[in-house]
Protein backbone atom coordinates (compact mmCIF):
# COMPACT_ATOMS: atom_id res chain seq x y z
CA UNK A 1 0.00 0.00 0.00
CA UNK A 2 1.12 3.49 -0.78
CA UNK A 3 -0.16 6.79 0.18
CA UNK A 4 -2.62 8.51 -1.89
CA UNK A 5 -1.64 11.25 -1.76
CA UNK A 6 1.31 14.02 -2.84
CA UNK A 7 1.49 16.18 0.11
CA UNK A 8 1.04 15.53 3.97
CA UNK A 9 -0.79 18.77 4.99
CA UNK A 10 -2.54 17.60 7.64
CA UNK A 11 -3.67 14.22 10.09
CA UNK A 12 -7.31 15.81 9.88
CA UNK A 13 -7.46 14.60 6.14
CA UNK A 14 -5.51 11.01 6.52
CA UNK A 15 -7.75 8.26 7.18
CA UNK A 16 -7.11 5.68 9.71
CA UNK A 17 -5.36 2.78 7.15
CA UNK A 18 -3.15 5.63 6.34
CA UNK A 19 -1.96 6.84 9.43
CA UNK A 20 -1.26 2.89 10.30
CA UNK A 21 0.45 3.01 7.34
CA UNK A 22 2.90 5.54 8.21
CA UNK A 23 3.68 4.55 11.96
CA UNK A 24 4.22 0.46 10.19
CA UNK A 25 6.51 2.09 7.90
CA UNK A 26 8.38 4.01 10.66
CA UNK A 27 9.27 0.74 12.36
CA UNK A 28 12.02 -0.71 10.40
CA UNK A 29 13.33 2.90 10.16
CA UNK A 30 13.76 3.30 13.40
CA UNK A 31 15.95 -0.08 14.11
CA UNK A 32 18.29 1.36 11.68
CA UNK A 33 19.55 3.73 14.36
CA UNK A 34 20.69 0.65 16.11
CA UNK A 35 23.29 0.00 13.37
CA UNK A 36 26.96 1.65 13.35
CA UNK A 37 26.21 2.98 9.89
CA UNK A 38 22.59 4.82 10.44
CA UNK A 39 21.81 4.96 6.42
CA UNK A 40 20.16 3.44 3.45
CA UNK A 41 19.86 5.06 0.16
CA UNK A 42 16.43 5.22 -0.13
CA UNK A 43 16.11 8.47 -1.43
CA UNK A 44 19.67 9.00 -3.05
CA UNK A 45 19.07 11.69 -6.03
CA UNK A 46 16.51 13.20 -4.25
CA UNK A 47 16.32 17.12 -3.46
CA UNK A 48 14.80 17.89 -0.45
CA UNK A 49 14.46 20.99 1.03
CA UNK A 50 13.31 22.70 4.83
CA UNK A 51 12.06 26.19 4.17
CA UNK A 52 10.79 27.73 7.22
CA UNK A 53 9.61 30.95 7.89
CA UNK A 54 9.58 30.86 11.66
CA UNK A 55 12.01 29.28 14.03
CA UNK A 56 12.59 25.72 14.54
CA UNK A 57 15.14 23.52 16.20
CA UNK A 58 13.79 19.94 16.30
CA UNK A 59 11.59 19.57 14.02
CA UNK A 60 13.97 20.99 11.25
CA UNK A 61 16.72 18.71 12.44
CA UNK A 62 14.29 15.82 12.10
CA UNK A 63 13.95 16.73 9.37
CA UNK A 64 16.91 17.28 7.96
CA UNK A 65 18.64 14.02 9.37
CA UNK A 66 15.96 12.13 8.82
CA UNK A 67 16.45 13.33 4.86
CA UNK A 68 19.85 12.46 5.15
CA UNK A 69 19.64 8.85 6.74
CA UNK A 70 17.56 8.28 3.60
CA UNK A 71 21.12 9.78 1.71
CA UNK A 72 18.69 12.42 -0.01
CA UNK A 73 20.21 16.13 -0.99
CA UNK A 74 19.66 18.52 1.60
CA UNK A 75 18.90 22.79 1.30
CA UNK A 76 17.89 24.89 4.34
CA UNK A 77 16.42 27.56 3.87
CA UNK A 78 16.33 30.39 6.25
CA UNK A 79 13.97 33.27 5.28
CA UNK A 80 15.45 35.83 7.11
CA UNK A 81 18.64 35.34 4.49
CA UNK A 82 16.61 34.70 1.01
CA UNK A 83 14.51 37.11 -1.67
CA UNK A 84 11.70 36.74 0.63
CA UNK A 85 13.09 39.74 2.65
CA UNK A 86 12.60 41.57 -0.88
CA UNK A 87 9.10 41.11 -1.19
CA UNK A 88 8.55 37.73 -2.91
CA UNK A 89 5.68 35.99 -2.44
CA UNK A 90 4.98 31.88 -1.27
CA UNK A 91 3.98 30.85 -4.33
CA UNK A 92 6.65 32.48 -6.68
CA UNK A 93 9.22 31.29 -3.74
CA UNK A 94 8.19 27.47 -3.92
CA UNK A 95 7.49 27.63 -7.92
CA UNK A 96 11.71 29.29 -7.57
CA UNK A 97 12.46 25.96 -5.74
CA UNK A 98 10.44 23.50 -8.10
CA UNK A 99 12.74 24.81 -10.95
CA UNK A 100 16.02 23.90 -9.25
CA UNK A 101 14.06 20.47 -8.84
CA UNK A 102 12.98 20.22 -5.73
CA UNK A 103 11.54 17.37 -5.38
CA UNK A 104 9.65 17.83 -1.47
CA UNK A 105 9.41 20.54 0.24
CA UNK A 106 9.32 20.99 3.90
CA UNK A 107 7.62 24.36 5.24
CA UNK A 108 7.07 25.67 8.31
CA UNK A 109 4.50 29.19 8.37
CA UNK A 110 2.95 30.98 10.63
CA UNK A 111 -0.14 31.51 8.49
CA UNK A 112 -2.81 28.57 8.39
CA UNK A 113 -3.32 27.14 5.28
CA UNK A 114 0.38 28.00 3.59
CA UNK A 115 1.22 24.50 3.27
CA UNK A 116 -2.07 23.89 1.33
CA UNK A 117 -1.14 26.93 -0.71
CA UNK A 118 2.02 25.35 -1.84
CA UNK A 119 0.39 22.13 -2.69
CA UNK A 120 -2.20 23.16 -4.74
CA UNK A 121 0.37 25.43 -7.04
CA UNK A 122 3.56 23.44 -6.92
CA UNK A 123 4.00 19.44 -8.51
CA UNK A 124 6.49 18.83 -5.67
CA UNK A 125 5.62 17.44 -2.50
CA UNK A 126 4.56 19.48 -0.06
CA UNK A 127 4.92 18.49 3.93
CA UNK A 128 3.59 20.68 6.81
CA UNK A 129 6.09 21.23 9.19
CA UNK A 130 3.49 23.12 11.17
CA UNK A 131 1.28 26.04 10.12
CA UNK A 132 0.01 29.20 12.26
CA UNK A 133 -2.48 27.07 14.67
CA UNK A 134 -3.68 25.01 12.57
CA UNK A 135 -1.91 21.53 12.38
CA UNK A 136 1.75 19.93 12.92
CA UNK A 137 0.94 16.66 11.73
CA UNK A 138 4.46 15.08 11.86
CA UNK A 139 4.48 16.06 15.42
CA UNK A 140 1.05 14.42 15.80
CA UNK A 141 2.60 11.07 13.78
CA UNK A 142 5.36 10.51 16.35
CA UNK A 143 3.37 11.12 19.26
CA UNK A 144 0.93 7.86 17.67
CA UNK A 145 4.02 6.41 17.62
CA UNK A 146 5.38 6.51 20.82
CA UNK A 147 2.22 5.35 22.31
CA UNK A 148 1.70 2.73 20.39
CA UNK A 149 5.68 1.86 20.69
CA UNK A 150 5.11 2.01 24.86
CA UNK A 151 1.71 0.73 25.25
CA UNK A 152 1.26 -1.65 22.04
CA UNK A 153 -2.56 -0.02 21.44
CA UNK A 154 -3.74 3.22 21.27
CA UNK A 155 -7.40 1.88 20.88
CA UNK A 156 -9.75 2.56 24.24
CA UNK A 157 -6.56 4.41 25.78
CA UNK A 158 -7.56 7.37 27.62
CA UNK A 159 -5.43 10.21 26.23
CA UNK A 160 -4.94 13.99 28.16
CA UNK A 161 -3.87 16.82 26.06
CA UNK A 162 -2.77 19.86 28.85
CA UNK A 163 -2.41 23.22 28.49
CA UNK A 164 -2.79 25.81 25.95
CA UNK A 165 -4.90 24.24 23.53
CA UNK A 166 -6.16 27.00 21.70
CA UNK A 167 -2.59 28.00 20.16
CA UNK A 168 -1.74 24.59 19.88
CA UNK A 169 -1.51 22.90 16.23
CA UNK A 170 0.11 20.14 18.20
CA UNK A 171 -3.04 19.81 19.87
CA UNK A 172 -5.21 19.65 16.56
CA UNK A 173 -3.25 17.24 14.78
CA UNK A 174 -3.02 14.79 17.86
CA UNK A 175 -6.64 14.53 18.69
CA UNK A 176 -7.20 14.13 14.90
CA UNK A 177 -5.11 11.06 15.10
CA UNK A 178 -5.90 9.89 18.42
CA UNK A 179 -9.61 10.19 17.65
CA UNK A 180 -9.27 8.42 14.43
CA UNK A 181 -7.17 5.55 16.07
CA UNK A 182 -9.77 4.75 18.42
CA UNK A 183 -8.44 6.41 21.69
CA UNK A 184 -10.70 8.68 24.17
CA UNK A 185 -9.53 11.75 24.04
CA UNK A 186 -9.50 14.52 27.24
CA UNK A 187 -8.38 18.13 27.05
CA UNK A 188 -7.89 20.74 30.04
CA UNK A 189 -6.60 24.18 30.59
CA UNK A 190 -7.72 27.56 31.57
CA UNK A 191 -11.04 28.50 29.92
CA UNK A 192 -9.37 31.09 27.80
CA UNK A 193 -6.92 28.67 26.47
CA UNK A 194 -9.71 26.05 25.60
CA UNK A 195 -11.14 26.94 21.70
CA UNK A 196 -14.93 27.54 21.39
CA UNK A 197 -16.59 24.41 20.32
CA UNK A 198 -13.53 22.06 20.52
CA UNK A 199 -16.63 19.22 21.45
CA UNK A 200 -17.06 18.78 18.44
CA UNK A 201 -14.02 17.01 17.62
CA UNK A 202 -15.22 14.15 19.63
CA UNK A 203 -13.13 15.16 22.99
CA UNK A 204 -14.15 15.72 26.23
CA UNK A 205 -13.21 19.21 28.41
CA UNK A 206 -11.90 19.47 31.71
CA UNK A 207 -10.60 22.42 33.96
CA UNK A 208 -9.80 20.74 37.00
CA UNK A 209 -7.08 19.10 36.00
CA UNK A 210 -6.86 16.54 39.32
CA UNK A 211 -10.11 15.38 37.94
CA UNK A 212 -8.54 15.43 34.13
CA UNK A 213 -6.15 13.16 35.08
CA UNK A 214 -8.17 10.45 36.95
CA UNK A 215 -7.57 6.95 35.00
CA UNK A 216 -5.67 8.43 32.27
CA UNK A 217 -3.38 6.46 30.23
CA UNK A 218 -1.62 9.34 28.44
CA UNK A 219 -0.71 12.53 29.38
CA UNK A 220 0.35 15.05 26.62
CA UNK A 221 1.72 18.45 28.02
CA UNK A 222 1.57 21.19 26.09
CA UNK A 223 3.72 24.43 26.18
CA UNK A 224 2.54 27.98 26.98
CA UNK A 225 3.08 29.70 23.65
CA UNK A 226 3.26 33.39 24.86
CA UNK A 227 4.66 34.70 21.62
CA UNK A 228 1.40 33.76 20.13
CA UNK A 229 -0.79 35.05 22.42
CA UNK A 230 -2.02 38.27 21.82
CA UNK A 231 -3.72 39.17 24.94
CA UNK A 232 -3.55 37.82 28.45
CA UNK A 233 -6.04 35.05 28.62
CA UNK A 234 -4.96 34.05 32.48
CA UNK A 235 -4.71 36.56 35.26
CA UNK A 236 -1.03 35.90 35.78
CA UNK A 237 1.74 32.63 35.40
CA UNK A 238 1.56 31.89 39.21
CA UNK A 239 -1.76 31.61 39.20
CA UNK A 240 -1.07 29.31 35.70
CA UNK A 241 1.37 26.96 37.50
CA UNK A 242 -0.62 26.52 40.88
CA UNK A 243 -3.98 25.27 38.98
CA UNK A 244 -1.97 23.74 35.96
CA UNK A 245 1.73 22.53 35.57
CA UNK A 246 2.18 18.83 36.00
CA UNK A 247 3.68 17.97 39.19
CA UNK A 248 3.94 14.52 41.00
CA UNK A 249 1.34 14.52 42.99
CA UNK A 250 -0.76 15.31 40.26
CA UNK A 251 0.36 12.66 38.36
CA UNK A 252 -0.73 10.08 41.09
CA UNK A 253 -4.64 10.92 39.62
CA UNK A 254 -3.32 9.08 36.41
CA UNK A 255 -2.70 5.30 36.05
CA UNK A 256 0.61 3.59 37.59
CA UNK A 257 2.30 2.75 34.63
CA UNK A 258 0.79 6.56 32.82
CA UNK A 259 2.92 7.11 29.89
CA UNK A 260 4.00 11.81 30.36
CA UNK A 261 5.25 13.37 26.82
CA UNK A 262 5.91 16.87 25.97
CA UNK A 263 6.32 17.67 22.23
CA UNK A 264 8.71 19.87 23.27
CA UNK A 265 10.30 22.63 24.22
CA UNK A 266 9.66 22.60 27.80
CA UNK A 267 9.45 25.58 29.88
CA UNK A 268 10.59 23.36 33.22
CA UNK A 269 8.58 25.09 36.25
CA UNK A 270 5.46 26.65 34.05
CA UNK A 271 3.78 23.87 32.53
CA UNK A 272 6.01 20.77 33.78
CA UNK A 273 7.90 20.23 36.94
CA UNK A 274 11.54 18.77 36.53
CA UNK A 275 10.44 16.22 38.69
CA UNK A 276 8.11 14.91 36.11
CA UNK A 277 9.98 15.66 33.16
CA UNK A 278 12.88 13.45 34.47
CA UNK A 279 10.77 10.61 36.09
CA UNK A 280 10.50 7.18 34.61
CA UNK A 281 7.42 7.97 33.21
CA UNK A 282 8.64 10.51 30.81
CA UNK A 283 9.41 9.37 26.88
CA UNK A 284 10.26 13.22 25.80
CA UNK A 285 13.63 12.20 24.90
CA UNK A 286 12.26 9.18 22.92
CA UNK A 287 9.57 11.67 20.98
CA UNK A 288 12.60 12.95 19.43
CA UNK A 289 13.94 9.71 18.31
CA UNK A 290 10.86 8.36 16.91
CA UNK A 291 10.28 12.08 15.38
CA UNK A 292 13.38 10.93 13.03
CA UNK A 293 11.86 7.46 12.02
CA UNK A 294 8.22 8.95 11.27
CA UNK A 295 9.76 11.72 9.27
CA UNK A 296 12.01 9.34 7.48
CA UNK A 297 8.59 6.94 6.83
CA UNK A 298 6.32 10.16 5.35
CA UNK A 299 9.61 11.14 3.68
CA UNK A 300 10.02 7.81 1.96
CA UNK A 301 6.00 7.22 1.70
CA UNK A 302 5.49 10.41 -0.45
CA UNK A 303 8.89 10.20 -2.43
CA UNK A 304 7.26 6.90 -3.70
CA UNK A 305 4.32 8.03 -4.88
CA UNK A 306 5.91 10.74 -7.18
CA UNK A 307 7.76 8.49 -8.01
CA UNK A 308 5.08 5.82 -9.03
CA UNK A 309 2.86 9.30 -10.60
CA UNK A 310 5.98 10.03 -12.46
CA UNK A 311 6.66 6.49 -13.70
CA UNK A 312 2.63 6.17 -14.90
CA UNK A 313 3.60 9.19 -16.73
CA UNK A 314 6.53 7.81 -18.75
CA UNK A 315 4.56 4.79 -19.65
CA UNK A 316 1.70 6.71 -20.78
CA UNK A 317 3.64 9.21 -23.35
CA UNK A 318 5.76 5.69 -24.46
Amino acid sequence: MQLQRKDLLGIEQLDRKEIELILEAARPFKSLFTRSIKKVPTLRGKTVVNLFYEPSTRTRLSFEIAAKRLSADVVNIATSSSSVVKGENLIDTGKTLEAMKADIIIIRHNLAGAPAVLGRNLHSSIINAGDGFHEHPTQGLLDLYTILDKKKKIEGLKVLLVGDILHSRVAKSNIWGLIKMGAQVRVAGPPTLIPAGIENMGVKVFYDLNEALKGVDVVNILRIQMERQQDNLFPSMHEYIELYQMTGDRLKYAKPDVLVMHPGPMNRGIEISSEVADSPAAVINEQVTNGIAVRMAVLYLLSAKAGGEHKQKIARNS
